[in-house]
Formats: structure tokens, sequence, C-alpha cells
């Protein structure tokens, strides 16, 4: 006869190889949702313009933001980690992102939002920072920029997943205000 020890241990065993196996349906059943999620970030002013006593320039946006990201909460969703970036091209970066604002998103009911607000982080090119001899940190002046609403799904089991919706079309003044 077996004894107890033994039958304990192959029924805890099964039931975590059953438990793997959900697990693992439930992360691949998720690729079969295809979320449409909508999102508009509008630039109302630009409050101040004006270049940092270390000589990067600096922004205070007011911005707009709403969203609708009810379509990307499953059964498998925890939360969603949002954020608003500008993104721009300089000489030295093909790609420039600097975060404006974010928020984590931990339900579906919370997730159809509209904010009025500044940028929560501060907007500096920090060109001058990263090459303090050769570059000039006024990278911003007159510079066409994207907003871009990103947004990360961390899921209750399985992979994250990341996605993003790009607003195109603003510029900031050539001169400081």
């Amino acid at each position: 006869m077996h004894s107890f020890g033994y039958r304990a241990n192959a029924v805890v065993t099964f039931a975590v190889t059953i438990l793997a196996v959900m697990c693992g349906m439930a992360s691949l059943s998720d690729n079969f949702n295809s979320p449409s999620p909508t999102a508009d970030v509008k630039v109302l002013n630009i409050n101040w313009f004006q270049k940092q006593p270390n000589g990067n320039d600096e922004v205070s946006l007011t911005l707009n933001i709403s969203a609708d990201l009810s379509s990307l909460f499953t059964w498998n969703a925890k939360q969603v980690f949002v954020f608003v970036a500008a993104e721009y091209e300089t000489p030295q970066n093909a790609l420039n992102q600097v975060s404006l604002w974010d928020g984590i998103i931990q339900s579906k009911e919370h997730a159809k939002f509209w904010i009025h607000t500044t940028n929560k982080y501060r907007f500096t090119d920090q060109a001058r920072y990263l090459m303090p001899l050769f570059s000039s940190g006024n990278n911003l002046r007159g510079k066409d920029f994207n907003l871009t609403l990103h947004w990360h799904i961390m899921p209750k089991t399985g992979k994250m997943f990341a996605d993003k919706i790009v607003m195109t079309g603003y510029s900031l003044p050539e001169e400081y205000r």
C-alpha cells in the first residue's frame, strides 16, 4: 500500500499541473481579443515656454485628455497603465519622448475618462544634460511634436501587452514667452 504522504504528493502534483494548463489556456485565449480603444489629446494652451538657467528649454501645457479604454479590459486584465508622451526629433536623436501625464486604471468602470490638466511632468529638452559640450538644449523652439497616448495592459496571467495612439500636428512657438 502507498503511504499518506505519497498519495498527498500525487494529488498536489496533479492539481498544480491542471492549474498550470488552465493558466496557459487562459493566457492564450486573451490573444483572440481585438480591442478598439479611442483617445483624443488636445493642447489647449501653452502656459509658458522658457529657457531654464541651465540652458534647457521647458514648456508648460494645458491638455484635454479624453479616452475610452474600456475595450482593453477583459476577464484577464488586472489594470491598465496609461500615459501621454510628447515625441519629437532632434539632430542628436531620431526619437525623444517626454512623459507629460500618467495614470493607472484599475477597472472597466474607470476606463472612460476626460481630464483637463497641465502637464504633470516637466516638458524639458534635456540635450544639454546628455551632451553638455556639443548641445545647446534649446531644441524645442519651433519644434513640431506628436502627442502619443500609450497603454500597458497588466494581466492576471500571461505577458504584458502595450500599444499606443499617436496624435500629430502640434508645434511649439519660435520665441520664448
